[in-house]
């Protein structure tokens, strides 16, 4: 029987086997990745990693993470628990760190994530980003324009800087929407975002960072000499101009005033 997308899980499901190899190419699986699959579907990237697995008799199995319960008996159905192990959960609330079977293993995450809540999860992905060697993404187009835009880009926000604190990402290509079903009403792309290893990190205080780069683009409109005029002295101290924008400041800026404020 054919599996109905349920909009309530934001499911279309990609067909189109050319996009599929040139996703997994892009990712490259080797025989003993710790791998996760978020949303795996139908199964359509899946198979060919876990194809790439089988070819070297790889003794790690893949993980997938999946909400819809009918997709969970279908996954469990038609492979074996030796090749794919099917964890049913919400990804937004899934220990994705309890996969790594030791201290010297680092996660590799791929998936189509649900545009409803693709940035809920990059962020909660972000707080084991210490533990991941890379992720290998397909999300709306303009979400991960938003991701990898550079300070000045009308694109360039909150998303912008808390991500690329922590990681170096690329979008590679675009996905367009007949390589679904059901097509979706936008274009996607693929990101790939690798951690930055924790011992390059320049920021002294996340929870401040937090807090400092979400007033700033709390209203984009607004010149910084009001939405953070309670850190004048450190914002002059770091060389950003009072009548700047949100937009205007680098991700390094930010870090530098945060460590300033921090200190302070």
């Amino acid at each position: 029987m054919k599996h109905i997308a349920r909009k309530r899980f934001g499911q279309n499901f990609l067909v189109d086997r050319g996009v599929i190899d040139a996703i997994v190419r892009a990712i490259d699986p080797q025989p003993n990745d710790c791998m996760v699959e978020i949303g795996p579907g139908l199964a359509a990237l899946t198979e060919p990693l876990m194809a790439a697995k089988r070819a070297a008799s790889s003794e790690q199995a893949l993980n997938v993470v999946e909400l819809d319960r009918d997709l969970v008996a279908r996954l469990r159905k038609r492979f074996k628990p030796e090749q794919l192990v099917v964890h049913e959960a919400d990804a937004l609330k899934f220990h994705f760190a309890q996969l790594l079977t030791s201290p010297q293993q680092n996660l590799r995450v791929v998936g189509n994530l649900p545009y409803n809540i693709s940035s809920p999860l990059l962020f909660h992905l972000m707080e084991i980003a210490d533990q991941v060697r890379d992720q290998h993404f397909m999300l709306q187009k303009e979400v991960v324009e938003r991701m990898v835009a550079s300070h000045g880009d009308s694109e360039y926000g909150r998303l912008s800087v808390m991500l690329q604190v922590r990681y170096d990402m690329e979008m590679l290509f675009e996905v367009p929407p007949e390589a679904f079903d059901p097509p979706p009403k936008v274009t996607s792309a693929i990101v790939r975002m690798i951690p930055i290893p924790a011992s390059d990190l320049k920021m002294k205080d996340e929870a401040l960072f937090a807090k400092l780069v979400a007033t700033a683009f709390s209203q984009r409109r607004k010149m910084l000499r009001n939405t953070l005029k309670d850190y004048a002295a450190a914002m002059e101290a770091v060389g950003i101009i009072p009548t700047a924008r949100a937009e205007d400041v680098a991700v390094e800026d930010y870090v530098q005033l945060c460590n300033v404020v921090g200190s302070s």
